[in-house]
């Protein structure tokens, strides 16, 4: 690609910022050329900003830091070893093969990811269904925005991310972004925010921790890990207290006030402030900001919404917006704040356990019809719904005998980490295909080298609901192969000759027909549109006849005029607060939260291979406040364990007053002693099947230092 500019999206998380890449000479590589990130500011998402993950992403492209070639566990030593594509490919088709005729089409597993492309999460999602048979497919996006889908669905009949684009953002009056730091997330769109304020709209962040974000705000809210819902029904209470409530607007567009008003004025604000820690003063505050706006906003991530009532804490959330009439009407409404980079994509087409392409139900009969005809299937001979992603992983070494994994590194990222770390070693077989050899990867008995973002074409959907075009800049070293060419290859070794196409393009084609009339139906998206329009925002039909000649512009804006229910009307639920999963004891006294930082990504399978970004954020901690460090007798630097019922994790303190002090943070992107997630509570929210990351019970206890 020397001399040449190519337009592309970052690798990372939900904001796909728009990035050029750019050939360079380099004397030390084998083409005498390298590959550069260059500003592309006329990409509307973040014009031209990049953080620190994307302006380094190009160093993943080098051979030194990712496979090259496929590799086979040996049985004689033990370990993995080089292998021919061939013989690599043709033994993940016996294994899988092998475990289906003894077992059942459900005793293989597959498990994808939120990273991968659209065209990708189609494919996968269709060659559980059609070339293996299996129900148990499940990814790991589900723990990424499950509860909040859950909720859209419930209230407006549809679930995109945010049913505005994020340029509306910075115009609206007032703005509660609740569990999300912003600032380390995806940096880039705090300006969203900063215009905001510059605009003299108000800023209140919800979190326990005073972060960056936290520090932009007119006012923090610091509740107590875990009484996030309890919150929102005491702002709730308070707005029909103070009679702010628009019931010309609950009158026209909504259904079910009376239960949802009931019971939120079971939620009077001294009994909040005892639940959440959040002062009475405050809480009317945030009322008089949010109601004074002319118009206003509720962000949420994943502060609220990984836990056992993620789901009902959303719910709670969308009932403020819809009783002040926040929503359905411009700059005003619920959004979430999708992390994965294609967490919305990927659960749209087919690869999550209950859904099929286009956003259908796997248990609809209409939608089983339409999606075996383009598939060129009968309709019964497609599974029904499957496990959730941690009920799947759980089950390993179980019901489920086999597992071909892509994109995802359950070994980190999974709640109660170590077990599913035993649960993956109990298979029969584990495939994976992966660009480095991730923590999962390497319990593998054959792991596949993939291309990557730069090496491949294919779309991604943003937390907008605007699907992008990823181009291929540069080629993929000789032994590496796309994910596509993955499945098409084991597609045609078990009997699929035909069906699974390679070419990326080829497959949104297919993709189109299949999401045709669907809720998330992209079948007026083309890639010339895409590269054209700086992306589509779906809804977009194609035209129906030669009355509808000109083509749809996508929906940037939903329910303008109408929610996505039956009777266009949005759906209040009434829902109550409860404790968490698991709350402190005499043992176990003090509460975890997790999260990111700005340095790293998810379970750091990439980032941690990128030395820029591991200079910036060297390893594990454990954040506390002063008062708890003085109790534990802890210094800034010492070691200190996290220790809950399921394990433990280990990292140098870090003192600090902004986190309160009955609770810790640890950030989640470490593998080894720092492994959070081995102590984090896989207590699932009954409706999104989303596991508790953000809140359990733990001790800490200082690590003595051996040695001299």
């Amino acid at each position: 690609m020397r001399d040449e500019t190519i337009p592309t999206h970052c690798p990372y998380c939900a904001l796909q910022c728009g990035m050029n890449l750019r050939g360079v000479p380099r004397p030390d590589t084998a083409d005498g050329t390298a590959v550069e990130v260059v500003e592309r500011p006329d990409f509307p998402v973040n014009r031209g900003a990049l953080c620190g993950k994307g302006r380094t992403s190009t160093s993943l492209l080098s051979s030194r830091v990712r496979l090259t070639g496929p590799l086979i566990r040996s049985h004689a030593t033990g370990r993995l070893e080089p292998a021919t594509w061939e013989e690599a490919l043709r033994t993940i088709a016996d294994g899988l093969r092998r475990t289906k005729d003894l077992h059942g089409a459900d005793a293989v597993g597959v498990f994808g990811g939120g990273g991968l492309t659209n065209e990708k999460a189609y494919t996968l999602g269709k060659f559980a269904r059609v070339v293996l048979g299996t129900s148990q497919i499940d990814y790991n996006g589900r723990f990424c925005m499950s509860s909040a889908a859950a909720a859209h669905n419930k209230a407006f009949g549809l679930d995109r991310g945010l049913p505005f684009p994020l340029e509306d953002i910075p115009r609206t009056g007032c703005v509660i972004l609740v569990g999300s730091n912003i600032a380390e997330t995806m940096p880039p769109a705090l300006r969203y925010l900063t215009e905001l304020k510059e605009n003299g709209g108000k800023l209140i962040v919800v979190d326990p921790r005073r972060t960056r974000t936290a520090e932009q705000a007119d006012l923090h809210l610091a509740p107590r890990p875990g009484t996030d819902l309890a919150l929102a029904l005491g702002l709730l209470h308070e707005v029909v207290a103070e009679g702010r409530t628009d019931e010309e607007f609950i009158a026209a567009r909504t259904s079910g006030w009376a239960d949802a008003r009931a019971a939120a004025m079971a939620h009077w604000p001294e009994l909040v402030e005892r639940i959440t820690g959040v002062g009475v003063p405050q809480l009317r505050e945030a009322v008089r900001l949010f109601c004074d706006a002319p118009s206003a906003m509720v962000l949420t991530a994943r502060g609220p919404e990984q836990q056992s009532k993620g789901t009902d804490t959303v719910s709670a959330w969308i009932n403020l917006c819809l009783a002040t009439g926040r929503a359905g009407r411009p700059l005003s409404g619920y959004g979430c704040l999708t992390g994965q980079g294609n967490g919305q994509g990927g659960r749209e087409h087919g690869q999550k356990a209950d859904q099929l392409p286009g956003y259908r139900k796997l248990d609809d009969p209409a939608a089983r019809a339409h999606v075996a005809g383009v598939w060129g299937v009968p309709p019964e001979s497609l599974p029904g719904p499957g496990r959730s992603a941690y009920e799947l992983l759980d089950a390993l070494g179980g019901d489920v005998k086999s597992l071909l994994l892509m994109g995802s590194n359950p070994v980190v990222s999974a709640p109660r980490a170590a077990h599913i770390e035993g649960r993956l070693k109990s298979l029969d077989f584990l495939a994976v295909a992966d660009v480095v050899l991730s923590e999962t990867a390497a319990l593998a008995d054959v792991v596949l080298p993939v291309t990557q973002w730069a090496e491949e074409t294919g779309t991604t959907t943003n937390l907008e609901g605007r699907v992008l075009l990823r181009r291929k800049a540069v080629d993929a070293p000789a032994g590496v192969r796309s994910d596509l060419e993955v499945l098409s290859a084991l597609a045609a070794l078990l009997g699929h000759e035909k069906g699974f196409p390679a070419d990326p393009e080829e497959v949104f084609e297919e993709l189109r027909r299949a999401s045709a009339g669907g809720p998330a139906d992209y079948s007026g998206i083309t890639y010339r549109r895409i590269a054209e329009e700086d992306g589509v925002f779906w809804p977009c039909p194609e035209p129906g006849d030669q009355d509808e000649p000109i083509a749809h512009p996508g929906t940037p804006r939903l329910f303008l005029d109408r929610f996505a229910t039956p009777d266009g009307l949005a759906r209040f639920v009434a829902v109550g607060h409860r404790p968490a999963a698991e709350e402190p004891d005499a043992d176990y006294p003090v509460l975890l939260t997790t999260g990111r930082v700005v340095a790293q990504y998810q379970s750091g399978a990439q980032t941690r291979r990128v030395d820029e970004l591991n200079a910036a954020a060297p390893g594990p901690f454990v954040e506390l406040h002063p008062q708890l460090a003085e109790r534990l007798g802890v210094a800034e630097g010492d070691p200190l364990a996290v220790v809950s019922r399921r394990g433990r994790a280990v990292g140098p303190a870090r003192i600090t007053t902004g986190i309160r002090p009955d609770t810790v943070f640890m950030p989640f992107h470490w593998p080894g002693e720092g492994r959070v997630n081995s102590v984090t509570n896989p207590a699932l929210d009954p409706t999104s099947r989303m596991p508790e990351f953000k809140v359990c019970a733990v001790r800490l206890e200082p690590e003595r230092v051996t040695g001299g």
